[in-house]
């Protein structure tokens, strides 16, 4: 029996206090429930993003879940929640306010949902007492953490030790764009979704192997957001650099970027077979986990039907991307969650009613 695993879920809590008021200044989230079953994601009063319950009713996503098949959602927070603009013992609120709703939610459904937390990383010491209390005291498998912090890349020193904690923890790193790049220049087109986020991934793949992370952190395990932005098919252009000028690429490292391709996982949210055959064929069969962006549009919203349907890919395959790789790399035994999809099958009616929605 193949169990599908949902690498890349995010989830909010119905309700939020008013930061604002709480820590005396803005650019906090708020939520306005304007209508049943819907609320606007506004920041200082301005919108930002219109959700719907799925994004914090857990009942909800069950029910969803089961209409296309997935038993596990891995859960982490919508990135402009990270605050890692905020003053660090705010910021350090608010994740314990979201690390909180998250475990709460996995209490309640412990073969359905896994979390990981968030932590205030621009004060590392802060995110790694926030990192021990989510694995220790609320039992998340990791955390999830932005593709930067403010004016610090993933390979800054100041970063290192939160690393090193998260290793030693053996906690789960979830690596998600935010605040893209060049946001400024790109107006238009939603285009800091579409090519700003990719570039974020990229950068934060290339600051962790040039900075030589991955290499003083064998143990560390680390996956990336939609099949490593553009990191994959900018593969070689970064490899060919670094042998022409290691002035300039190695001065950190000076092991070849190629040693570690297969060291860190990436999700299959590439939206083509062409991509997926391609991330399969650099990262390794291992290596690639199911990931839709659930519930939001600009992921796949069948999941695991790119999997599925993907030619090329073997029966095996399939289902090391659909539910085994992520249990590797949450570093989770997948019997207990095994032994409760088989006590909880779904009946012929049932199969058949999934069966004809991801066929639609």
């Amino acid at each position: 029996m193949c169990l599908r695993v949902d690498i890349h879920t995010h989830i909010i809590p119905e309700k939020l206090p008013s930061f604002k008021e709480k820590f005396g200044y803005g650019g906090f989230v708020s939520l306005d429930h304007h209508k049943k079953c819907s609320a606007r994601m506004l920041i200082d009063g301005k919108f930002f993003r219109e959700i719907q319950d799925n994004c914090w009713s857990p009942e909800k996503r069950i029910r969803e879940c089961d209409d296309f098949g997935v038993d596990v959602q891995v859960l982490s927070t919508i990135p402009v929640m990270f605050s890692y603009w905020a003053k660090p013992l705010d910021a350090l609120a608010v994740s314990q306010y979201l690390n909180d709703h998250i475990a709460e939610v996995v209490a309640r459904y412990p073969r359905r949902f896994v979390g990981l937390g968030t932590v205030p990383l621009q004060a590392p010491s802060l995110a790694i007492k926030e990192l021990e209390r989510c694995v220790v005291d609320l039992g998340l498998a990791g955390v999830e953490i932005g593709t930067h912090v403010n004016e610090w890349n993933l390979s800054d020193e100041e970063l290192f030790p939160f690393f090193q904690a998260a290793e030693e923890l053996g906690a789960a790193i979830f690596v998600h764009p935010w605040d893209m790049m060049g946001k400024e220049r790109m107006p238009k087109y939603w285009l800091p979704w579409l090519v700003g986020m990719p570039a974020e991934t990229s950068l934060a793949i290339c600051s962790m192997i040039f900075g030589g992370v991955f290499e003083r952190l064998p143990r560390l395990r680390v996956a990336f957001a939609h099949g490593g932005g553009s990191f994959p098919i900018n593969f070689g252009r970064i490899a060919h650099g670094f042998e022409v000028r290691p002035d300039l690429c190695a001065i950190d490292n000076n092991v070849h970027p190629k040693e570690y391709l297969g060291r860190f996982w990436v999700d299959s949210l590439v939206h083509s077979p062409e991509a997926l055959r391609f991330i399969v064929q650099l990262f390794g069969e291992d290596k690639v986990a199911l990931g839709t962006d659930y519930p939001f549009p600009l992921g796949e919203l069948v999941p695991g039907r790119l999997i599925e349907q993907t030619e090329g890919l073997s029966e095996l395959q399939k289902r090391k991307l659909l539910g085994e790789n992520a249990f590797r790399w949450l570093k989770l035994d997948p019997q207990p969650f095994l032994e409760y999809k088989q006590k909880n099958k779904p009946t012929k009616e049932e199969k058949s009613s999934v069966d004809s929605k991801q066929s639609s």
